[in-house]
């Protein structure tokens, strides 16, 4: 049976985009505020909120570990966690080359949805557009994010030097399995995005002892110290022997000339955290499944750059990610 292909008519605000809406997207989307379907959605929030918006374009949008729904969820979400804030509205709109796969924007929606319910958020509102643009292969997503603050968390002016860093998982792996699945590379052990939800590793610290957090996508963790370092009149000493780094992860990186530090992640949040707090807050993250990997890698300080301590005992600079190192990685 030939597989249906989306065509113009999908987001052209007729029969189509009514079927599309009502048979697809509240199908793997469905509450009760989304299904009003009107112009807008009613929000009935108490507390300080946190909003965010981030639009997603990686390529392929399919990959161990996820696709780019799942991405789109977990990405706003995480946004919202390392501000210090609860998910809990999304908005969430499809921009879909014509021509593109029915079967493969369901399966996009579907697993979007599954991420939603798992990470506890409803997706409340978006929209659907079809657009013929040459060379354009998969779909893009655009998203907003609502969230209750629990803690503010960016707030660079309570980082103080002798404070901990910690990474709450292994580096690189989202970057490299984007990497070597878009480029075919044959190697023996497949590498899954690290993609997922960071809020249990919130929830499991109850905040206590954390002064900020940042997570580590484009750029990398190299990416996060520079930021923040640069924003403060700090720097950081960080350990490379204490960086949680898989062996076929650090391999690949290797191979195609990347530094791990650089590559972007998607289930990694890196926290500074109070000095005497840290290894109480090191074993809440291990309790749950996304921080099992957690570790302790360094320590802010007075001087203000980014370095990094060798396995033979020198010290290098880690600067700023320059150029497109991983085009189109979420």
């Amino acid at each position: 049976m030939e597989d249906k292909k989306i065509t113009s008519a999908l987001g052209s605000g007729g029969k189509s985009t009514n079927n599309f809406v009502k048979d697809i997207i509240c199908k793997h989307f469905g509450n009760n505020i989304l299904e009003n379907l009107g112009d807008a959605a009613y929000l009935d929030i108490k507390g300080e909120l946190s909003f965010t918006t981030d639009s997603f374009v990686v390529e392929p949008e399919f990959f161990p570990g996820g696709d780019i729904g799942k991405l789109a969820v977990y990405g706003t979400c995480n946004d919202l966690s390392v501000s210090g804030a609860t998910p809990k509205f999304l908005s969430f709109s499809l921009i879909i080359p014509e021509g593109y796969r029915f079967s493969d924007i369901e399966k996009i929606i579907a697993s979007a949805g599954a991420a939603a319910k798992e990470a506890g958020v409803l997706i409340v509102c978006g929209d659907t557009k079809v657009v013929s643009v040459s060379g354009l292969k998969s779909p893009f997503i655009n998203t907003a994010g609502v969230g209750v603050v629990q803690k503010k968390l960016n707030d660079y002016s309570e980082i103080k030097a002798g404070d901990k860093v910690i990474l709450t998982s292994d580096i690189a792996r989202h970057g490299m399995c984007i990497m070597s699945k878009r480029e075919g590379l044959n190697i023996e052990s497949e590498i899954e995005s690290d993609c997922a939800d960071l809020n249990p590793l919130f929830e499991a610290s109850d905040y206590k002892g954390i002064k900020f957090a940042r997570d580590a996508t484009r750029g990398g963790v190299a990416a996060v110290l520079n930021e923040i370092s640069d924003k403060t009149e700090l720097g950081f000493l960080v350990n490379e022997t204490e960086i949680p780094l898989r062996d076929d992860v650090k391999y690949l990186c290797e191979f195609l000339g990347f530094d791990p530090l650089s590559v972007a992640n998607e289930g990694v949040a890196l926290m500074i955290v109070e000095s005497a707090s840290a290894s109480q807050i090191l074993d809440r993250l291990r309790s749950v499944k996304v921080g099992v990997n957690a570790a302790l890698i360094g320590e802010t300080c007075n001087e203000k750059k980014v370095m990094l301590k060798t396995p033979i005992g020198g010290v290098r600079n880690v600067e700023m990610p320059v150029g497109e190192l991983l085009p189109r990685i979420c």
